[in-house]
């Protein structure tokens, strides 16, 4: 049975938190917010919310909380879960059409292919150019439009089989997960989505921090292709 939660990774981000989660309970679906150690004030902004909040003791970075956010919907017995960005600058407007297309292909990824308003740093954007590059080289494809949007459905049970073998922790998380989805065989499916950036958003993306570490991931990706082209060669006869 198709069953639906919103999975909002969560670090000091209490400025816009109760305004998101008004606006996700419009779909009538569970939203679990896992707090990655958030400070007093953040966690004080989730009091009172129609949420499961999962707690963390410490801070360990976005791809921290996604991991253990995945395990605890299937121990609750969901089957998807529809990652959101706690900052709110995804256009959820969209949910209906990505749940619908989820719901007609509940074995794939629903994932957000971003449309960004002029406001978009150039810094962030090139910066995901470079990634899709690396992305490509990791696939041997052209079929992920973008690494890093943080706006997808994810079946519950294929991602778990995948998570043992991520390594990413952090910001690098919703790439490498992406690709190892695709070398799993997980179809993807692409959907547009309007992204905007806004004067009082706030970011976690640390740019030494986060570029070295999606680095690293790009590079143990590379150093694996041997093994991924061999499977691909194979699957082909």
């Amino acid at each position: 049975m198709y069953k639906l939660a919103f999975l909002i990774p969560y670090y000091n981000h209490p400025l816009k938190i109760a305004k998101l989660v008004k606006a996700l309970n419009s779909f009538n679906q569970e939203i679990i917010i896992v707090d990655d150690g958030s400070n007093k004030a953040s966690k004080q902004a989730l009091d009172g919310l129609k949420v499961k909040v999962l707690t963390r003791a410490k801070n360990g970075g976005k791809g921290a909380s996604l991991k253990d956010g995945f395990c605890f919907a299937k121990e609750l017995g969901f089957s998807h879960v529809f990652q959101v960005d706690a900052d709110f600058q995804h256009d959820i407007s969209f949910c209906e059409e990505f749940i619908s297309k989820s719901m007609q292909n509940p074995n794939a990824i629903i994932a957000a292919n971003p449309i960004y308003d002029e406001f978009a740093p150039k810094s962030r954007l090139y910066g995901r150019k470079i990634t899709n590059f690396w992305n490509a080289i990791n696939t041997l494809s052209l079929d992920i439009k973008d690494g890093m949007c943080g706006f997808r459905i994810y079946p519950v049970d294929e991602i778990c089989s995948i998570l043992p073998s991520v390594k990413s922790d952090r910001m690098e998380f919703d790439i490498e997960i992406l690709i190892r989805s695709y070398r799993r065989g997980i179809k993807l499916f692409w959907l547009d989505l309007k992204v905007a950036y806004e004067d009082d958003g706030v970011s976690h993306f640390r740019m030494l921090r986060d570029n070295l570490l999606i680095s690293k991931m790009h590079a143990r990706l590379f150093f694996s292709l041997p093994s991924y082209i061999f499977k691909v060669l194979n699957s082909a006869k």
